[in-house]
């Protein structure tokens, strides 16, 4: 027996003693101790000697900008001690504004926020939601050369210093998040996230680009073209969290935003990409629990990332709770397509991002067995092209039904941050 995270609880799992099954987990790292004296040491210790204290200016108007609720970074741990060091360049707090990335997300209420930044820094610190639609928070700075039109909150745009917060870790189209996902699609404009997810889609042939993919940043044209956008930007620093499954800091990654970002990614390889020899029949995939699966757009990246541990044919069970639903009305009328070639059409006529999500979601769909035990109605799990289920005993029982008793068995616990990889196939 085994239990996995669901939501806010926990479920266990039996499977037969005669059964072989491998568990798929990240290298075994413990977190950091001594957190304050952590931020501090990275502080003054960056990357690539972009000393923090040499990078801001007494009088500068500084800009921080925050994750929101859909991923925990650690930021009411590290933003106390980030805008103390700002305050010792002679910067007062009115000089310091907070801008959540919200992207396409829902806008955040003012609890959530404090909960996200903590009492201290929410009663101290001017913050705002980005709004991607919103032109009177929006500035357009160019394009960039695959023609993505670069339009940034303004507030961001207009700041004389950046800081970039966040955490990092793989991302199923962009290779890894963190870094510059805070600029591109934290808070800019609708058209401009859609302009830039639109580059995942082949240019040449009907599919994905075969570079948009998780834990691949080389040829990756979305990842590409975030970097460059991010370059019209005022000088930007980085501070990015590396989470431990259960929220504790395994690493920081500080200094010039760049740069930063990837030694985290290397970090992020070298723990989180977890080589397999093979592929099985069955993958057992629980997200890690809420928030990481809040909702079914978060959900699918444990999908997408435990789809590299399954046989063509296979079976998926997903524990993915998703209390609030699909997270976006926009992802619900995409699933009136039941064929790829119909969705890819549309797409590419009328991109939308929560419908390349949906594409992506059918495109597993139709490789595989998908049974997902969420708390989502069972019409719309069909929907998706998926089977609802209502157990773990159900889900095992139907799987058991289509592959047999002793079928080639891995379980992920926290396969929102868990990436099996075949290294013949990378």
């Amino acid at each position: 027996m085994f239990s996995l995270p669901y939501n806010k609880k926990w479920i266990d799992v039996f499977i037969p003693e005669k059964n072989i099954v491998r568990i798929i987990t990240p290298r075994k790292i413990n977190p950091i101790v001594n957190l304050p004296q952590a931020i501090n040491n990275a502080l003054e210790n960056p990357v690539d000697n972009l000393s923090f204290d040499s990078f801001l200016q007494k009088g500068d108007r500084v800009v921080i900008i925050v994750s929101d609720i859909t991923r925990y970074t650690g930021a009411e741990l590290f933003l106390p001690y980030l805008i103390n060091r700002i305050n010792r360049k002679g910067i007062s707090d009115k000089k310091v504004s907070i801008v959540f990335s919200l992207g396409i997300h829902r806008p955040m209420t003012f609890k959530e926020q404090k909960m996200i930044v903590g009492d201290e820094i929410a009663d101290r610190i001017r913050m705002e939601n980005h709004s991607l639609k919103n032109d009177n928070q929006l500035i357009s700075l160019g394009k960039t050369k695959r023609g993505t039109p670069v339009i940034i909150n303004r507030r961001v745009a207009e700041a004389d210093k950046i800081i970039l917060t966040g955490t990092l870790g793989f991302h199923y189209l962009a290779g890894f998040g963190g870094g510059r996902k805070s600029i591109i699609p934290g808070v800019a404009a609708y058209d401009t996230c859609v302009a830039n997810h639109l580059l995942v889609l082949d240019p040449v042939k009907s599919g994905r680009h075969p570079q948009a993919r998780a834990g691949n940043l080389k040829g990756n044209p979305m990842h590409e073209d975030m970097m460059e956008a991010g370059r019209f930007l005022p000088p930007s620093f980085l501070l990015n969290t590396i989470p431990s499954p259960d929220y504790g800091i395994l690493s920081l990654v500080v200094g010039n935003w760049e740069k930063a970002f990837y030694r985290g990614c290397q970090f992020v390889d070298q723990y989180f990409k977890v080589p397999i020899p093979q592929k099985a029949d069955l993958v057992i995939a629980s997200c890690g629990g809420f928030p990481k699966d809040i909702n079914f757009i978060q959900a699918h990246k444990t999908l997408d990332y435990a789809m590299n541990a399954l046989k063509p044919g296979g079976v998926m069970i997903l524990l993915a709770a998703c209390p609030e639903g699909l997270g976006h009305p926009d992802f619900l009328s995409w699933l009136r397509f039941r064929e790829l070639s119909e969705m890819e059409s549309e797409l590419r006529n009328n991109f939308q991002i929560n419908g390349q999500t949906a594409y992506a979601t059918l495109l597993k769909a139709k490789r595989a067995n998908i049974f997902l035990l969420s708390e989502l109605p069972d019409s719309i799990v069909r929907s998706m092209s998926m089977t609802p289920v209502h157990s773990i005993e159900e889900a095992l029982s139907k799987a058991y039904q289509l592959l047999g008793e002793n079928p080639s068995t891995y379980v992920i616990p926290n396969g929102s941050v868990t990436l099996p990889w075949i290294e013949e196939e990378s």
